[in-house]
Formats: C-alpha cells, sequence, structure tokens
C-alpha cells in the first residue's frame, strides 16, 4: 500500500484507464490536469490498458504514471480510493472498456478500478465514463443506460467537428475538455459552441 502523504488542501480526481483503444485521452487528460494547481490526480491503470499504452502511444507505464500525483496497482484492494471516507471529487475513466462498464454496471467490484467506480456511485460523486466501442450492442447499451440511471454521465470520444480541430492531437484536446468540463476544471483551449 502507498502511505505517501496526501495533500488535505487540494480536490482529487480518481483517473481510470481500461483496456479500450484511446490511451492518448488518459495522457492528454493527466497532462491538462497538471496546469489544474488546485487539483491532485489519483490513477489506477488496468491490465488491458498497458497494451493499449504500448500500441497506441510512445508512453512507457512509468512515463504515464509520472504525470499523475498518485498511482495505484489494480489489485490493491486497501488503496485509498477504495473508501467512501476518501474524499474526492469524482471519478473518469477515460477510454472505458465494454468489461469496465460492465462490471461498474453489476457492482462486479473484484478489482480497485471496479471498486473505485461503485464508490463513486454509491457516495454520490460525479462518475464519468468514455467508453470506447463501436458498433455498440444492446447488451453494451442496457449498460450504459443503467449507469446513466444512476447518475453516471456517459461520454463517447465523439469528434466536435465545430472546434474545427487541424490534429488528432487537437481532438484529443477538445474531448478532453469536454470531460474535465464536468468537474468545473477549465481547459484552455476547449472550444465552447458559439465562443
Amino acid at each position: 500500500m502507498d502511505y505517501t502523504p496526501i495533500s488535505k488542501n487540494k480536490k482529487r480526481l480518481v483517473v481510470g484507464m481500461s483496456g479500450a483503444s484511446g490511451a492518448p485521452l488518459t495522457i492528454e487528460l493527466l497532462k491538462q490536469m497538471k496546469s489544474a494547481i488546485d487539483w491532485e490526480t489519483h490513477l489506477i491503470v488496468s491490465h488491458g490498458a498497458r497494451m493499449t499504452i504500448a500500441q497506441e502511444t510512445d508512453y512507457t507505464l512509468s512515463e504515464l504514471e509520472a504525470l499523475a500525483d498518485y498511482n495505484y496497482a489494480l489489485e490493491d484492494y486497501g488503496g485509498r480510493i477504495a473508501s467512501g471516507t476518501f474524499a474526492t471529487e469524482g471519478m473518469v475513466i477515460i477510454p472505458c472498456s465494454m468489461k469496465t462498464l460492465a462490471g461498474i454496471a453489476c457492482g462486479y467490484s473484484d478489482n480497485l478500478l471496479l471498486r473505485a467506480a461503485d464508490v463513486t456511485l454509491k457516495e454520490r460523486r460525479t462518475l464519468v465514463l468514455v467508453p470506447r466501442e463501436s458498433p455498440l450492442s444492446t447488451i453494451h447499451l442496457r449498460n450504459m443506460l443503467s449507469l446513466a440511471e444512476t447518475g453516471a454521465y456517459i461520454m463517447p470520444p465523439v469528434i466536435p467537428y465545430y472546434s474545427n480541430s487541424a490534429t488528432m492531437e487537437d481532438v484529443n484536446l477538445q474531448i478532453v475538455g469536454k470531460v474535465l468540463d464536468k468537474f468545473h476544471i477549465e481547459v484552455e483551449a476547449f472550444r465552447r459552441w458559439g465562443e
């Protein structure tokens, strides 16, 4: 267990990364959070996500983890983020695989990523899921509906064409800006409709 002292003066965001395609989104989100000086990030990475980091980015797991303030092992059932008494503003899972989404929808908390999401829901905190799958099956849609009914935000990484993004980095930034907006975290380059 990691007993590194935690700041009591910062807001906390739990960041989960599961094995769906979209590892660059996690990296962009963690980079943006570095600018949010009143916040700290608590990162948990699934085994599947470790593979997508290598397949989709030039980052190593260590380099990804260095972007977060605190890191947790998937099997660390006693990690701080497993308890509702550990105060956070909420959690984002970016990207969110259908396996992870199904586990959360069923309350199947067999690892720390799923347990942290379960805690977020039971404590009525903000939970944002960024699912990456296409096409979506009826099972996927039912699981998303179930979670939306509990108050979770389901935010597939849809390209915001109105932002006139020129590069994939710009697209990622717009998607991350929309996600962080749910926590009232401003991303400077995020373009809102009509602005």
